[in-house]
């Protein structure tokens, strides 16, 4: 049976816990990157004869989640695996409101996270299994706010619109390699997580568009974690995963 490793960030809630169930499968080496470690998710690989190794991993702090990374990739033999994929799934939403009142602390808690983390772990997944022989990937969860402005949002949207944007970059470099990878930078659609939670809980007077959220919930538009997690990875297995570097699952 080959092997197929797959690495994952913010698998310990919402659509990334359900992204991390669904690829529980035997033949999976699956490697969670997460502030917490997944409760019963090692009960569960072991069941599915799954490989899991969770690392508790504060990702505000990219260079050391990525220089762990990159050690532990270098420990691997190149054939080891028939592929290797990278899932940045990880993101926080700072503080809703203007800019102008934005928590300091807070907003490059939220851009560390949500952009200086991917990158960097993007680079050092590349680096550390250039000379792999087995087709390699690179999934960044984005936003359709990283593509269309938002008031009381800048900190969020400016994350996502970076991930694209860096996306497309790596997606030219790529290119001109033998054994480049696959890219590609993926908004999942409108999600029922604690992101909604918090984006309905806002002050009206805080954010203009809090109508519009509620609206979403009360009227049953949220796709449940696993059925957005399910789109998500049968996204990542079609054979023209990365010909468009930035994508919407809906499309």
């Amino acid at each position: 049976m080959q092997n197929h490793l797959i690495l994952l960030t913010g698998a310990s809630r919402g659509m990334g816990r359900a992204m991390a169930q669904q690829l529980l499968q035997p033949g999976h080496t699956l490697l969670t990157l997460s502030r917490h470690i997944p409760e019963g998710l090692a009960d569960e690989a072991e069941a599915q004869g799954a490989t899991l190794i969770a690392w508790s991993q504060d990702l505000a702090d990219g260079a050391a989640a990525s220089a762990r990374l990159a050690q532990w990739l270098g420990t691997q033999p190149a054939d080891r695996f028939a592929s290797a994929t990278l899932i940045n799934n990880a993101g926080v939403i700072p503080r809703i409101g203007p800019l102008s009142e934005a928590d300091i602390e807070d907003l490059a808690h939220a851009l560390r996270v949500g952009l200086e983390a991917p990158m960097l772990l993007t680079a050092a997944f590349l680096h550390a299994t250039a000379r792999w022989s087995g087709m390699r990937k690179v999934l960044n969860i984005s936003s359709g706010l990283g593509r269309r402005a938002m008031a009381s949002q800048a900190g969020y949207c400016a994350a996502k619109a970076g991930m694209d944007h860096f996306t497309r970059c790596l997606a030219l470099e790529e290119a001109l390699k033998p054994n480049g990878a696959r890219v590609c930078s993926l908004a999942p659609g409108v999600i029922d997580t604690d992101m909604q939670v918090q984006l309905r809980g806002a002050e009206s007077a805080a954010f203009p568009d809090i109508g519009n959220f509620i609206g979403l919930k009360d009227k049953g538009l949220l796709t449940r974690p696993a059925d957005a997690a399910r789109q998500v990875l049968a996204f990542l297995q079609r054979p023209d995963f990365g010909a468009d570097p930035v994508a919407d699952v809906r499309d």
